[in-house]
């Protein structure tokens, strides 16, 4: 197919272009003219040439090519497996599909050329199809295609626009305004984050921060269609799972695969039963069906096989030894880790016994989540006393009323033990993340806190006290100012007594706006300068927090304490010998928070008793890159320092923060985004 002209097929002959470079061909310009980024745009000219009419030349024209008139005589099956192969790329089945009617009617957007091309590219993708569906897949890769390229400028952007300040609301608003479907955006954000290691980590931070706010956004508008179902709508599983992964957006969590591998556990269990009872009713209940069995003596063989298959089999059990930890409360952690607290446990439990004829009912009882089990007979009028309450998290343990107190230590009115809701379930896990939230201390990230907040909220937007406290979370965090006012207005007009809080939150706020406002550009930050005369630490150091402990590494500066007077004194920093008059830093900390901390408590790591290869060695970055800077996880470090090779003792700053500190930092070259694989 080197030749000016194609082969005969059919009488007609077709045009290829002539002979330049092997990229030029069909017309294409040749990237290495315009250097590594325009291969893209090559990759999308080729992919767009690849269905234009190519005109056919009068038959005596066209001089043979050897070798291509067997190419095209060799059967269809044959040529759909050679241009399958995967060793072509998309330009070259452009290319290919530009010679002759043959090969272009083979290469057909609606065939497997173009499915294979997409599948090869984006292979994560294949699961949002069916098998069933017609697909145009040259125009769907195309598609994709464009949004890889939207996607990455944005991410691109975000760099110099929100490097000095946290992404406001707005933000965000030019990923909802783009065209084309969001799973494509989402999927070129992963690529980008698991590029290799330690390249683009600048771009790696942005796109992590765009990938948590829309998957997040789009799991509460899930979360808030699902709480609109029906009451009869008892899917507590579902609404475990949007708890799970809005917490959790950057997992792969479907219901899906917790649904799969909870089937997994009912065949184990069925496996269990049909040694009891070979002819159990529950054996010939079919994927999907919701049965119920009524005999009592049936349904005590279905729970005699769960608890056995749970607990004695699988290990399941309560989490005692760590209870106050998120990961028992979600439910994709529950099943790896086989062990939760009595909410979640519960779920599963109910779960896998209703899926097995066995009607048991989640009770909301105080300080030990519950299930209740009905021994009365059908349509009889019943009270407390006609139901066995089972503890999931005690291994499935029968209890009488009597025993549910002496569980928990206490006496408990008998509207304590009634049923509750899908809603009231998740409202109750919610309440656990929060508390958890709350516990957090001033030395560790609010991530939690601020989610479990947004899930709150979204059950129950007119919560005063919780709206209340995610303004005073984001004044004292000092982000979204715009947003802070609005809950604030909310709230006043939910609740006028409120007026005291509201406005020095709203007088402090508009401060904090104006003062936005009046900064003209960015200021550039010199040690040479008398107002600095007090700056010890350079940018890039890496510290040791003596009061907390935690390692961090310096980004910024400032001459004084610049925070409020509430949040100097909610953080007690009168207590110390200089007060708020002393330099103070902004660093990134091994958990990956950001924090703002005074200087007298921070010493140089290289000159504390830990060497610096001690401490690099045990706090590494979670994110896919070999960058030793001290962290554990959370925070892509690619905002501000470029990667290292081995631990040293500062950090190569990037060029946007080099410029806020010329002469405070060892400026590395910051790699860009590769070129994208065509």
């Amino acid at each position: 197919m080197q030749g000016r002209c194609g082969p005969r097929v059919g009488g007609a002959i077709t045009r290829l272009a002539p002979k330049t470079s092997r990229r030029g061909q069909a017309g294409l310009p040749d990237p290495r003219a315009r250097g590594p980024r325009y291969a893209d745009k090559m990759a999308a000219a080729a992919v767009d040439s690849a269905m234009e009419v190519v005109p056919a030349l009068p038959e005596e024209a066209a001089p043979e090519v050897a070798g291509l008139s067997c190419l095209v005589n060799l059967p269809g099956e044959v040529l759909e497996y050679i241009l399958c192969c995967g060793s072509l790329t998309a330009a070259d089945i452009g290319r290919v599909s530009s010679t002759c009617r043959r090969l272009r009617e083979l290469c057909q957007s609606s065939g497997k050329v173009w499915k294979e091309q997409f599948r090869v590219r984006w292979p994560s993708l294949m699961k949002h199809y069916s098998p069933t569906d017609y697909v145009n897949w040259l125009e769907e890769y195309k598609v994709r295609q464009k949004a890889g390229l939207e996607a990455r400028k944005i991410v691109a952007s975000f760099s110099k626009r929100f490097f000095s300040e946290h992404v406001p609301c707005n933000g965000f608003s030019d990923i909802e305004n783009l065209e084309g479907p969001e799973i494509f955006f989402e999927d070129e954000l992963v690529c980008i984050l698991n590029m290799e290691g330690r390249k683009a980590l600048t771009w790696k931070y942005y796109a992590k921060k765009i990938l948590y706010y829309l998957r997040q956004q789009k799991i509460l508008n899930n979360l808030k269609a699902f709480l609109q179902q029906p009451d009869d709508y008892e899917s507590y599983l579902e609404g475990a799972v949007y708890i799970d992964q809005y917490c959790n957006p950057l997992s792969d969590i479907s219901l899906k695969d917790i649904q799969a591998q909870i089937d997994s556990i009912v065949e184990l269990v069925c496996k269990t039963l049909r040694g009891i009872n070979s002819r159990h009713p529950s054996l010939a209940f079919k994927a999907g069906e919701s049965s119920m069995i009524m005999e009592i003596e049936l349904q005590s063989q279905v729970l005699d096989a769960m608890n056995y298959v749970l607990y004695d089999q699988l290990k399941f059990k309560g989490n005692r030894m760590d209870y106050y930890n998120a990961l028992n409360l979600y439910m994709h952690q529950v099943l790896i880790r086989r062990t939760g607290i009595p909410i979640s446990m519960s779920l599963l439990y109910l779960t896998i016994a209703r899926q097995l004829g066995v009607p048991l009912e989640p009770v909301n009882f105080p300080s030990h989540f519950l299930l209740r089990w009905c021994q009365g007979a059908e349509g009889a009028t019943l009270d407390i006393f006609d139901y066995i309450y089972i503890d999931a998290f005690g291994k499935g343990k029968q209890l009488t009323v009597k025993e549910c107190e002496y569980l928990i230590g206490q006496h408990v009115t008998a509207a304590l033990y009634g049923v509750v809701n899908v809603k009231k379930v998740l409202q109750r896990m919610v309440g656990n993340l929060l508390s958890l939230g709350k516990r957090e201390g001033i030395d560790q990230s609010y991530q939690l806190l601020r989610d479990s907040l947004d899930l709150y909220l979204a059950m129950y937007p007119d919560q005063v006290q919780l709206l209340l406290l995610q303004a005073r979370l984001y004044f004292h965090l000092g982000i979204w100012p715009e947003k802070v006012l609005d809950i604030l207005q909310h709230i006043q007009t939910l609740d006028p007594g409120q007026h005291g809080a509201v406005g020095y939150l709203v007088q402090h706020t508009l401060e904090h706006i104006e003062r936005k406002k009046e900064e003209v550009g960015v200021e550039v930050k010199l040690r040479s300068d008398e107002k600095h005369r007090d700056v010890c630490y350079s940018i890039g150091l890496i510290m040791k927090h003596k009061r907390y402990g935690y390692n961090c590494v310096i980004y910024g500066w400032d001459p004084t304490c610049m925070m409020g007077h509430e949040w100097i004194r909610n953080m007690n920093v009168h207590s110390l010998p200089h007060g708020h008059h002393q330099p103070f830093y902004n660093v990134l900390v091994e958990d990956g928070s950001c924090r703002y901390a005074a200087q007298e408590p921070l010493v140089d790591l290289n000159e504390s008793h830990d060497t610096l290869e001690q401490a690099a060695a045990g706090f590494v970055w979670r994110a896919p890159c070999d960058v030793r800077i001290i962290a554990r996880g959370g925070q892509s470090p690619g905002r501000w320092w470029v990667p290292l090779q081995r631990p040293t003792q500062r950090h190569l700053s990037t060029k946007n923060l080099a410029l806020l500190y010329p002469f405070g930092t060892t400026v590395g070259d910051s790699p860009g985004l590769p070129e994208a694989q065509l």
